[in-house]
């Protein structure tokens, strides 16, 4: 990769980082439009070297007219921002706009507020429920998903009912590691990279060990594991150059697991193994890149049965552990879910609220990673 591609790809997070210091206000998008007249000739051939000449100047500027860079766009020789505080203000600043940083607020509904937010498996189920309720609380959110088509959908649909850009969709397919690299690599350019990442993509097929096939087993461990390490290998790159200026500013990488990653399954091995192993994961990925000002850490969501996962009517879990003959004495759809509710002390399926607290708690609380934090109803206690 030549000096060039890689200012692509690296300086935008790199300067997001110099200029992002986890004040309210800020949101960060990339664009062609205005340019200010902060011109670097030549680039300097070090990547350390142009960081601390592009500093230097958006520290004169900021400092100067009190405002803050909001939109960040890379050029061969020259770099672009408008100021707003979201992507449709800063598009339409003509050059500048002295639009005023808001207040932190310590209010925990303002937790992911102005956050630039990525959920892979956003297109649809409980990843769609997440992606909501971030929107609704003030995040710029990625919707990640191989559903394309689904993805930009709902996309289109949340921008059309907040009549600014509050989402925007991107194709991946968290198994490859070339499709996760090209998409972090898209993100960076857009938004000079992320505050959150949540790895929530994740397959399920259950069956005896006595009889699922080598296949199957594969395909639920490549999706709800190694998915899970692809995605943090390349997010981890980008989150920690961004987090490189700040001493106190912390990033997040959260993993949804599962219930089932905090006690065995029956007939539901792959999937509860390779939840297990995300928590191993989870806490190894914690040690070593806390010193990235990145944590790490797990949801173990509880059933969540209104979900297409449990209630899709052909490949549902209902459908696929009745089939299973998983529930005793089972003989309808509705016998197999009966027996799930009884399971919960609550008496319900977890919800896309239950865990939305969770998440909000993981980015709020300051002081903790490689955590494996439960939302089932009571049904698994930690010890």
């Amino acid at each position: 990769m030549t000096f060039t591609d890689r200012l692509a790809y690296e300086i935008p997070p790199l300067v997001r980082g110099l200029t992002f210091d986890g004040q309210k206000g800020l949101f960060v998008h990339a664009v062609t439009g205005k340019k200010v007249d902060l011109m670097l000739n030549p680039v300097s051939e070090s990547m350390e070297e142009t960081v601390v000449q592009w500093k230097r100047l958006l520290d004169a500027y900021t400092e100067e007219r009190r405002v803050y860079p909001a939109v960040i766009g890379i050029g061969e020789t020259d770099f672009t921002y408008g100021l707003g505080t979201n992507y449709d203000e800063a598009v339409r600043a003509e050059g500048v706009s002295a639009l005023p940083v808001l207040p932190p607020s310590d209010s925990r509904s303002d937790v992911v507020r102005d956050k630039i937010v990525l959920v892979t498996g956003g297109a649809q189920g409980f990843g769609e429920g997440m992606v909501r309720s971030l929107v609704e609380q003030g995040s710029f959110v990625y919707i990640a998903d191989m559903n394309e088509q689904g993805a930009k959908k709902l996309a289109d649909e949340l921008n059309y009912e907040a009549c600014i850009t509050v989402a925007k969709s991107l194709a991946v397919n968290v198994t490859d590691e070339a499709s996760v690299e090209a998409m972090m690599n898209q993100v960076a350019l857009e938004t000079g990279s992320l505050d959150v990442f949540v790895s929530n993509a994740g397959v399920l097929r259950a069956g005896s060990v006595k009889a699922m096939s080598l296949g199957d087993f594969q395909f639920v461990t490549n999706v709800d594991y190694t998915g899970f390490f692809i995605c943090t290998k390349f997010a981890s790159r980008q989150l920690g150059l961004q987090n490189l200026s700040s001493k106190s500013y912390f990033t997040d990488i959260i993993a949804i697991s599962s219930k089932s990653g905090l006690e065995g399954s029956n007939k539901n091995g792959a999937y509860a193994g390779a939840k297990f192993g995300t928590i191993g994961l989870t806490q190894s990925f914690a040690l070593e890149l806390i010193e990235d000002n990145i944590k790490v850490n797990a949801i173990c969501p509880g059933n969540f049965l209104d979900g297409p996962l449990w209630s899709d009517p052909e490949k549902g879990l209902f459908v696929q552990y009745l089939q299973a003959k998983k529930v005793p004495g089972a003989k309808t759809i509705e016998d197999v879910r009966r027996f799930y509710e009884s399971k919960v002390p609550m008496n319900r399926g977890c919800r896309t609220e239950d865990v939305m607290k969770a998440l909000l708690y993981i980015v709020e609380q300051t002081y903790e990673t490689g955590q494996a934090v439960p939302v089932t109803g009571g049904q698994v206690m930690l010890n």
